[in-house]
């Protein structure tokens, strides 16, 4: 009888073998195993006992309000435990939500002209689930094994995608046209898609694994949306903006343009410039087998951008493409103010920010 007992235990991820440690001077210490249960992930008192869910709550600078069993709750993905009530998934549609928000708003204002794809791409960059898991990981955040109840509550909790799976590219989404890929434009992507202009897929069982980034992205979502509940909206935005706004990024990188020299043409027929002219500024080697011209684009008497290259065609291209990353690239400031300053007390009056007519389409 006790040996079909013993051959029924489990062992788990997180705990030792179940048998006695033995040190080198032969003393016998007998291991406690932790018992059965029956919850898919650790209960809310044994958030209370964990050291390492306490670090890592003071290594975040997480206000008192956030209890610590909501920060275990944090850490337990709808793959771990589907129950509702005990996993982040409403904690990380919150908090998704949140970032969103406030990375589009600063994106719009401190770069009003930017053009729909740079602003998707940016968007991404700083609030993409690559992104998120980078941030997950600088925090310290450690992922468990296997979920379970005897886990420590301070690992990140989630059923891992076997290794291989294929992830297609194009699966059920909610678009309308899903079946008809090549209408997807630009306007659509703007009505259709989620902010980063990707496809939004249908909703998958909350059983089904998922891959390590979507699993790190969740958990910092559920911060987000844990401290909008506990502490308030004012610790939410002070979390995103030291974590993934005050991030650098090269958004001049982002561009890429296809007819440049086209596009300002466009661009200055539609702001009533004058028609762009190319100058060489000057130039040394014509001769020689590494020439090198320095061409400026001019509107009048303004020069818009100046570009070097090998050739005279090449320094007009990125002649051209500096003007049009200088008109894009148009900043009032990185202190200008964005519309969620106003749910403070005691803000002053709302100045209207810069809007721009648009990107130019050709």
């Amino acid at each position: 009888m006790q040996a079909s007992l013993a051959s029924t235990r489990t062992r788990s991820q997180s705990s030792s073998s179940t048998a006695d440690v033995i040190f080198e001077d032969a003393e016998r210490i007998p291991n406690k195993k932790h018992p059965l249960s029956q919850y898919a992930s650790p209960t809310p008192e044994a958030a209370l006992k964990s050291a390492k869910l306490a670090a890592l709550h003071a290594r975040l600078s997480l206000p008192q309000k956030l209890p610590l069993q909501t920060m275990a709750r944090t850490l337990v993905d709808p793959s771990a435990d589907s129950n509702p009530n005990f996993n982040n998934a409403a904690l990380a549609q919150l908090g998704g939500s949140i970032i969103s928000y406030h990375v589009a708003e600063y994106l719009l204002c401190t770069y009003p002209r930017l053009p729909m794809t740079v602003l998707f791409s940016a968007a991404y960059a700083y609030n993409g689930p690559k992104t998120l898991e980078l941030i997950a990981r600088e925090l310290g955040v450690e992922t468990a094994a296997a979920p379970g109840s005897e886990v420590d509550p301070g690992l990140l909790q989630f059923s891992k995608m076997a290794s291989g799976t294929k992830i297609d590219e194009f699966g059920a989404s909610t678009r309308p046209d899903s079946k008809s890929f090549y209408r997807r434009g630009m306007s659509s992507r703007n009505v259709y898609d989620d902010e980063f202009g990707d496809t939004i897929p249908r909703e998958r069982e909350p059983y089904e694994p998922l891959s390590t980034e979507q699993a790190y992205a969740g958990f910092v979502k559920a911060v987000v949306g844990s401290l909008f509940l506990h502490a308030g909206r004012e610790q939410a935005k002070r979390f995103v903006k030291r974590h993934i706004l005050s991030r650098h990024l090269d958004i001049s990188s982002l561009f890429q343009f296809k007819t440049p020299e086209r596009e300002l043409t466009r661009l200055c027929q539609r702001e009533e410039f004058e028609h762009p002219v190319a100058r060489i500024l000057s130039e040394t080697g014509r001769h020689s087998r590494s020439p090198v011209y320095v061409v400026g684009i001019y509107s009048g008497n303004d020069k818009l951008g100046e570009g070097a290259g090998p050739s005279l065609l090449e320094a007009k291209i990125r002649a051209s493409v500096a003007a049009l990353k200088a008109w894009y690239l148009y900043s009032p400031g990185n202190n200008v103010r964005v519309p969620s300053e106003m749910e403070s007390k005691g803000a002053r009056e709302w100045e209207p920010v810069h809007i721009d007519l648009g990107e130019v389409i050709h």
